[in-house]
């Protein structure tokens, strides 16, 4: 059993791409994601966009199955790190459905990502995510992020 009631099952994590046969799924839970943040939904849209992103080689996707069923995603980004003259990997998004949270699903789709720029030989893996997400912020740190001194993030909204 896991902590949430049902049975252990088996989480696949797999490397996705723009001609993946899962991808109105992914795209859909991708849309919930979005949802989530309180954008509104529109499965079609997310899904072209998503599907351009992968085409375009912009973002990198993982997806975790269990039981047959896509059961969350990551995404990344390889960045060229000038400084070092290699590139870091940037995680992007990180969502598990709610009824596969606190299941191993985030953690094994984060060591995929791990595993990847490790092999990859990328400089460093980074992401941000708000300081009051304490369960992200958790796993984060079980998996050996730190947070940066520092830096200070700076936007400039374009639109």
């Amino acid at each position: 059993m896991d902590d949430t009631g049902g049975m252990n099952m088996k989480v696949i994590v797999r490397s996705a791409t723009a001609q993946d046969s899962a991808l109105d799924e992914i795209g859909d839970l991708f849309n919930d994601y979005r949802a989530h943040y309180g954008h509104p939904g529109s499965s079609e849209a997310t899904r072209r966009w998503l599907r351009d992103q992968l085409t375009e080689r912009r973002l990198q996707l993982a997806v975790a199955v269990v039981g047959g069923r896509g059961a969350g995603f990551i995404t990344t980004t390889v960045v060229p790190a000038s400084q070092t003259l290699r590139t870091f990997w940037l995680i992007r998004d990180l969502y598990v459905s709610p009824e596969h949270r606190r299941s191993g699903v985030a953690r094994a789709l984060l060591q995929h990502v791990i595993e990847a720029a490790r092999a990859d030989g990328a400089h460093r893996l980074s992401l941000q995510t708000e300081t009051a997400n304490t369960a992200a912020l958790r796993l984060y740190a079980s998996a050996g992020f730190e947070s940066v001194t520092g830096l200070q993030l700076l936007n400039l909204k374009l639109t």
